[in-house]
């Protein structure tokens, strides 16, 4: 049954509202906020969280920053929210690239005070409906892949709750399934946080995909037993080479497909692909806190006394990668995205 429609993030009355991803799939609750710090914190706690989301939430945040400020504070004020945000996670490039769009405008006008904030309003909703469109784009190309009615593994969460759109990954097989070419997806829970179980499965229950959901260690069983014809995923980071950065887990499940010969395909737009970076190398990876790996829910599950290793996401070599889906075309290997 298809449930009742939800958002992940939407601008108005001079407010960003949007879901707090962590009470999902339980709670649906809505937050409305015009303070840039709040809009922050929501970045750091993942309760808004997905590379092209990110960077939608924190370019509403910094127009907000000067919405509230005169001509004698706003400099400061707008610098203070600039690198407030900007810190907030290292690793999804999409984040960057809407911070210094929305920097570019302010540097062109700020001289403009009685106009500076819609201007800065105006790009932020430019760049939420272009990832809207590239969505639309990606999910609309990710259809050649299929080469016949097929079962699918994703990884983490690739929708509309991590996306400004129908989201990247699962847009593809979102259009696939519209298209009688959606058999059954397969989705890992992707520890520690669970943005599988939590977020993709509420995602695919609610566009009525049948699916079921395993542990991440599952998934290599499941290929061998030849239940998946290919596993699609998302992307935070893409290097000139095509190495990229995705939920911790994603490596893995390159390998495994490597090793029993089925594609492997990465959707993402190309405003997750860093011209800056030659290679894979060079991608800042996020560590996080030991409690997401020894709680949940706030709920111990092991002594909080000890030590773990948390980076968030790895990089998957782009030799492992059978192409790159974005809204332009799609990539095969050997990548360069030097234009």
């Amino acid at each position: 049954m298809i449930k009742k429609e939800y958002f992940s993030v939407k601008f108005a009355d001079d407010k960003l509202i949007f879901i707090d991803q962590t009470k999902l799939p339980f709670e649906e609750d809505y937050v409305e906020t015009d303070d840039y710090e709040r809009i922050a914190e929501a970045i750091e706690r993942l309760e808004i969280r997905g590379a092209p989301l990110i960077g939608i939430a924190a370019a509403y945040g910094l127009s907000l920053a000067v919405k509230n400020s005169n001509s004698k504070n706003l400099e400061e004020i707008f610098q203070k929210a600039y690198q407030r945000l900007h810190k907030t996670r290292p690793t999804a490039v999409n984040l960057f690239f809407a911070l210094n769009e929305i920097k570019q405008v302010y540097d062109q006008n700020k001289n403009n005070h009685e106009k500076l904030y819609s201007l800065l309003l105006k790009r932020a909703k430019e760049i939420h409906l272009d990832d809207i469109e590239k969505c639309r784009k990606i999910g609309e190309n990710g259809l050649k892949i299929f080469k016949k009615k097929s079962r699918i593994l994703t990884h983490c969460n690739t929708g509309k709750l991590a996306t400004g759109g129908d989201g990247t990954a699962f847009n593809v097989i979102k259009k696939g399934f519209e298209n009688d070419l959606v058999e059954f997806v397969y989705a890992d829970e992707t520890r520690p946080l669970l943005q599988g179980s939590r977020l993709t499965a509420f995602e695919l229950e609610h566009c009525g995909i049948p699916f079921a959901i395993q542990t991440d260690s599952m998934a290599a069983s499941i290929i061998k037993s030849g239940k998946v014809d290919f596993v699609i995923v998302g992307a935070d980071r893409i290097a000139l080479n095509g190495d990229t950065a995705n939920k911790i887990g994603t490596l893995s499940l390159a390998i495994l497909c490597g090793y029993f010969d089925i594609p492997f395909y990465i959707a993402a737009p190309t405003t997750t692909i860093d011209r800056t970076l030659v290679s894979g190398d060079d991608i800042k990876i996020e560590e996080r806190g030991k409690e997401e790996i020894l709680k949940i829910n706030g709920i111990p599950i092991a002594s909080i006394n000890y030590e773990t290793y948390s980076p968030a996401f790895d990089v998957t070599p782009s030799h492992l990668i059978t192409g790159i889906i974005t809204e332009e075309t799609i990539y095969t290997f050997p990548y360069n995205f030097i234009k």
